[in-house]
């Protein structure tokens, strides 16, 4: 698979083979790398009172025998109105599922590479909008033809961040932000030559 490479006009010159350790990967690596990163934002407020918690009880609702009924020890118990609820979620639940850095590298570069299968990864020696204009930025990502990008540099300065921030087809992210996860959900990434160097050393 290549990658498609642009000069700063975002105007196609060449194209860039990827390294032969972004082929030939599980796809299950992605799958658990997406399923661990989903479970660790979950918002996690969901929580409930056990019979531990409700107030109420102390004193026996009625004899143990003598009036025809079931025993009942406890008005906080779950089967009574008002009562506990059995093994409903709390709040200190922990949701977090380990996946191992070489997982996650694997994760990285399957998603690259499929990005890379449809001709949607993209490598550019810079992501700049010298003006800070939203017009203008927005004319860079109209270039590349794609429904949503994803744009990483090394470091955003901040005439680049305020021509994107308002265009909601795109995100603009360092680095070190880029993931998995962020990959698999855009259609297109625009990469910045610096940032694929590293990410390329970095993988092998």
């Amino acid at each position: 698979m290549s990658a498609i490479v642009l000069n700063e006009n975002f105007e196609k010159t060449s194209e860039l083979a990827l390294p032969e350790s972004f082929s030939g990967i599980n796809p299950h690596n992605l799958y658990l790398y997406v399923k661990s990163y989903q479970a660790g934002i979950r918002a996690n407020g969901a929580s409930t009172k056990s019979r531990a918690d409700v107030s109420g009880g102390g004193k026996k609702p009625w004899a143990q025998k003598g009036r025809g009924g079931a025993r009942a020890g406890s008005n906080r118990s779950p089967i009574w109105v008002g009562g506990g609820i059995a093994f409903g979620p709390r709040a200190n639940r922990n949701y977090d599922q380990k996946v191992n850095k070489k997982q996650k590298k694997l994760a990285l570069k399957f998603a690259l590479d499929a990005l890379a299968s449809e001709g949607k990864l993209f490598i550019v020696d810079s992501i700049e909008v010298a003006s800070g204009k939203t017009k203008d930025a927005k004319a860079l990502f109209e270039k590349i033809g794609t429904r949503d990008a994803l744009f990483v540099k090394s470091i955003i300065d901040e005439k680049t961040f305020l021509a994107f921030r308002n265009i909601q087809k795109t995100y603009l992210i360092e680095e070190n932000e880029l993931n998995a996860f962020l990959a698999a959900t855009y259609r297109s990434i625009v990469i910045e030559k610096a940032v694929w160097e590293n990410l390329v050393s970095e993988a092998k």
